[in-house]
């Protein structure tokens, strides 16, 4: 199931999807095989097949599977740490902005009395 948001924050917002090495990558497949989300597909170019990642935002954020599951270890995730920072900070920022409208809110209802 793709998650349309992670910790209340939306999904789209999180930098959080697999990059793909071409230098390594061997387009065995079977990352496209395990991604039940299908976060990874094939793409034709140059009459060559490659692995790209077609679908970044279907990507579970901190699952790490696909890059366990490359035998050429030619995927990588960003940094746990600085990902977790980012939603910390998008979940302040949407915290104060739900403040601020009640606030607003309530003060629409105070001048209307």
């Amino acid at each position: 199931m793709i998650e349309v948001t992670y910790e209340g924050v939306p999904r789209n917002k999180i930098p959080w999807s697999p990059k793909i090495d071409y230098d390594k990558c061997i387009t065995c497949g079977k990352c496209v095989d395990f991604c039940q989300n299908n976060a990874f597909g094939f793409e034709e170019k140059n009459g060559k097949k490659r692995t790209v990642v077609k679908n970044p935002d279907a990507c579970v954020v901190f699952c790490r599977g696909c890059e366990e599951i490359c035998p050429a270890s030619a995927i990588t995730h960003p940094s746990e740490r600085e990902t977790q920072k980012t939603i910390n900070k998008l979940k302040r920022e949407k915290s104060k902005n739900k403040s601020d409208k009640q606030d607003r809110e309530y003060r629409k209802t105070r001048i209307v009395v």
